[in-house]
């Protein structure tokens, strides 16, 4: 039998994916991706010969090491697997996958543990940003239990706080990578925006929806699904990622005004499925589109007043909680609560050749 690598399958937020030490996986970037492919099971719509879960939330990784950034502890890369095609791809981030990160790096000896609460900080290699990740270890011990709920998935678990800094144009290399708020495209408008994820984001009535359907329903729209990628690969160039026929970004979010008390109500597509729940990253862009007067999300928004402003972004199975530190009129910084568990610790095969 092939030697087997060393491998964390971890749940972060409402994705589950693997968590590798770099020293574990190729240095090379495409005999990496190579095994990754094969770990998974790609392509393959079932992912029957590897470990993922037959969806983009279940077919994650995340890559990490001691940081060579003197602010961090360690460096995180995450990389979507795509389930029925060849690709992986690092041209996004992943908040959620990110929450798995901290506890992993205490558990690896990475970070040692400070009191019950340990400080993170986490240089994200995809977009050079940095995320402060506070993470439940009473006595010292990495601890995954806890009262702490998030939508979409069931039970509770312990809380890790994410907080994200200096996040606008992470990718895009601004937060309105198109110099407007608003631009037309197919005669519809939309807000392209990156604060730490590309999204476009689309009033929902403008494709004959409510907003309010169930994923299942806007996954069989074709219709729409064929509108949303028409825009989504006119707006590659506007947003400075160029052609994005085969990348995982931008994400397209239609947004409708709040039906159980939020912010906003969204449905996002990942790109070409309708995502459960939303991405950590993508609801901070939805967000700050939300706060921001001419943007396609502002007239649909209910936003409170203040200096820190609760945020709900609700989605197809509950909502997601941002809170926005603001700056006057801008937005500082935003933090969101995540929670995360360890789902088995062993020796991961790939092929034998």
């Amino acid at each position: 039998m092939s030697d087997g690598i060393p491998c964390v399958w971890m749940r972060g937020g409402t994705s589950k994916g693997g968590i590798f030490l770099a020293t574990d996986l190729p240095a090379d970037p495409s005999a990496r991706d190579r095994l990754l492919l094969e770990i998974m099971g790609s392509p393959d719509n079932r992912q029957i010969d590897g470990m993922g879960g037959a969806d983009p939330l279940t077919s994650k990784v995340g890559i990490v090491k001691r940081s060579s950034h003197p602010d961090c502890d360690v460096d995180y890369l995450f990389l979507q697997v795509f389930v029925d095609q060849a690709i992986v791809t690092d041209s996004q981030n992943c908040g959620n996958i990110l929450a798995a990160v901290g506890p992993f790096a205490i558990e690896q000896g990475l970070v040692p543990a400070k009191g019950d609460v340990t400080q993170v900080s986490v240089f994200m290699e995809n977009t050079d940003q940095i995320a402060v990740l506070q993470v439940q270890t009473p006595n010292g011990i990495v601890t995954y239990k806890g009262g702490s709920a998030i939508d979409g998935v069931p039970g509770t678990s312990a809380p890790v706080t994410c907080e994200f800094k200096e996040t606008a144009g992470s990718t895009c290399g601004a937060l309105y990578p198109s110099g407007n708020l608003k631009d037309s495209i197919d005669g519809v408008d939309v807000t392209l925006i990156d604060n730490g994820m590309p999204v476009v984001i689309l009033n929902a009535s403008d494709f004959g929806v409510s907003g309010n359907e169930s994923r299942d329903e806007l996954d069989g729209n074709t219709d729409l699904k064929s509108r949303l990628e028409s825009i989504r690969l006119q707006v590659g160039p506007l947003m400075n990622l160029g052609d994005v026929a085969e990348k995982s970004i931008p994400k397209m979010s239609l947004v409708s005004e709040p039906r159980d008390g939020g912010c906003i109500s969204t449905r996002t597509f990942i790109p070409h499925r309708c995502h459960a729940s939303i991405g950590v990253l993508g609801a901070v862009s939805v967000a700050t589109a939300a706060i921001t007067p001419g943007t396609v999300a502002y007239p649909l928004a209910l936003v409170p007043d203040g200096d820190q402003k609760t945020l709900p972004v609700e989605h197809p199975t509950g909502e997601m909680t941002v809170v926005a530190y603001m700056d006057g009129d801008v937005l500082g910084s935003a933090a969101l609560l995540r929670t995360a568990r360890k789902l088995f610790e062993g020796t991961v095969y790939p092929l034998e050749k």
